[in-house]
């Protein structure tokens, strides 16, 4: 039937899940795009429906919400992430290429570099999460199971199997992901779903927290803080995706309706509601039942401690089948985006470079320099400077009317130099000006307490600010240099700008590089 449909629409058939695939981020010939946007739904949705999420669905009961709090913290922040992550599934499609790639179009030939850079940091942290959350599920769920010894082998045995498996699934690439996700998104739901079984009869809706009644007026005044910052961790897992989408998006048709291509992204967001409901659901039985767990950050041993003997295997699995899909979507686009910044490499040595290269920060991060605790901050901060990059990219698409010159997106990747996207020595200062000062900006208003405290965070009465102001300065300064210092008409296609003035031609040729 694939065959069939392909050839009926002029594409040739997808490859076999078991070929290793050869692009790179050159761009897809329309032939080749054989993927719908149901396939990006299952990919999005299948990176995200892990033990990770699991573990940001905890935050509002570590922050000391009640259960019907939390709740509309993560549905308030799940939606605000899934509506600025939306709009980043159209440039694959259009383009053909990823997102940083066609950042090019924004922040100049060589500043394409700075979404490289943000994808390499938000992989390799998020990479992570999903190898220590998912291998410390497997060894604490073996040790109470079965009873083997929770020593630091077990850890490193476990980590290293799923981060091999990671890696080889990335070898292979975009098709094998997708069988990868297509499984993930139905069993994990599953097992999940199995959870309402398991913890009917411990769970306690009414849940109150600590901003009860009977608190005092200092922790009352901690209540707003601690709801904006946990929809604000909730918020930065869909927003994670920014930088990745267009890795899976460019095998889409590039007229495939636009409204399908988002709506595939945000649902597949909004669907991630399910482990981030196991997460507080469970943190609340545990902050109930065994508070010195979650005092200590044992959220891990808590939940096996209160899951029924009957649930350690379905839990395992969730583990197992949830570090699968997050690393692989973590994994794949960092080593597809470094084969573009160093052409001499191909896909597949370049993914193994960093895929190395990440098992190694793994490893050191968990046994030699303990900073396993710290990581979540890292992707926090990383988070905070990738969202005006994202904001910059949506801007510019309205700005250009999703208009694209897809040849010379690749002046960087082919080593030349010129063409409409040269701006200034490959530099276009507008973008890249706009996305530093807002990342800066939102940097020193994040607040972490006892993690990470920016020196504007005390203006803003403990309220983490950073991602909103992120966005609002992001959105003010590109719209504003767009006003003042007018882009070339040539970086626009032949109906011109939308709502900014342009400035005459550049009219750089592309010539090779020297």
């Amino acid at each position: 039937m694939v065959s069939t449909v392909s050839a009926a629409a002029g594409l040739n058939a997808p490859p076999s899940t078991t070929v290793i695939e050869q692009y790179g981020t050159g761009t897809i010939p329309d032939a080749d795009r054989t993927a719908r946007p149901l396939d990006l739904f299952r990919l999005v949705f299948g990176g995200a429906n892990t033990i990770a999420t699991v573990v940001l669905g905890t935050y509002p009961i570590l922050f000391g919400l009640s259960f019907r709090d939390g709740v509309i913290a993560i549905v308030l922040g799940l939606v605000a992430g899934a509506l600025i992550l939306a709009p980043l599934s159209l440039f694959g499609p259009r383009n053909g290429t990823s997102n940083s790639v066609a950042s090019s179009a924004h922040l100049g030939v060589h500043g394409r570099v700075v979404g490289s850079f943000l994808s390499l940091l938000t992989a390799v942290a998020f990479f992570s999460i999903s190898v220590w959350s998912s291998g410390d599920v497997l060894v604490g769920g073996a040790e109470l199971a079965f009873g083997l010894p929770a020593s630091e082998g077990s850890y490193a045995v476990a980590y290293a199997l799923f981060a091999v498996l990671v890696l080889v699934v990335c070898i292979y690439g975009f098709r094998f992901m997708l069988l990868v996700n297509k499984i993930a998104v139905i069993a994990a739901t599953a097992l999940f779903l199995l959870g309402i079984v398991a913890f009917a009869g411990t769970f306690d809706p009414g849940y109150a927290g600590i901003f009860g009644p009977g608190a005092d007026a200092a922790t009352q005044a901690l209540y707003w803080p601690s709801f904006l910052g946990a929809a604000l961790v909730v918020m930065s897992n869909p927003v994670s995706f920014g930088a990745f989408l267009g890795d899976w998006a460019r095998y889409i048709p590039r007229d495939t309706p636009k409204r399908r291509v988002m709506a595939a992204t945000f649902l597949a967001q909004a669907a991630t509601i399910v482990p981030f409901l196991f997460g507080l659901v469970t943190a609340s039985i545990v902050a109930t039942a065994i508070p010195d767990a979650l005092a200590s950050g044992d959220y891990v041993g808590g939940l096996l401690q209160i899951s029924p003997s009957w649930y350690f295997v379905p839990v395992c699995l969730i583990a197992l089948i949830g570090g699968m899909s997050t690393g692989t979507t973590a994994l794949y686009g960092t080593g597809l985006d470094f084969s573009s910044v160093f052409p001499r490499f191909s896909r597949v040595q370049s993914t193994v470079l960093i895929g190395v290269i990440a098992i190694a920060i793994i490893f050191a991060g968990r046994f030699l320099f303990d900073v396993v605790t710290s990581i979540s901050t890292f992707a926090v901060l990383i988070v905070t400077c990738t969202v005006p990059w994202m904001v910059v990219m949506i801007v510019g698409w309205v700005t250009r009317r999703g208009w694209y010159d897809p040849d010379a997106l690749q002046v960087f990747n082919r080593r030349q130099r010129g063409g409409r996207y040269w701006f200034a020595h490959g530099w276009n200062w507008r973008g890249l000006a706009a996305w530093l000062v807002s990342a800066l900006v939102g940097l020193l208003a994040v607040n972490l307490p006892g993690q990470f405290e920016g020196p504007l965070a005390a203006l803003t009465g403990g309220v983490d600010l950073s991602i909103p102001l992120g966005i609002g300065l992001a959105l003010v300064l590109y719209l504003g240099l767009l006003w003042l210092f007018p882009e070339p008409r040539d970086a626009f296609g032949p109906d011109g700008p939308r709502f900014v003035p342009a400035g005459p031609a550049a009219g750089i040729p592309v010539t090779d590089a020297r």
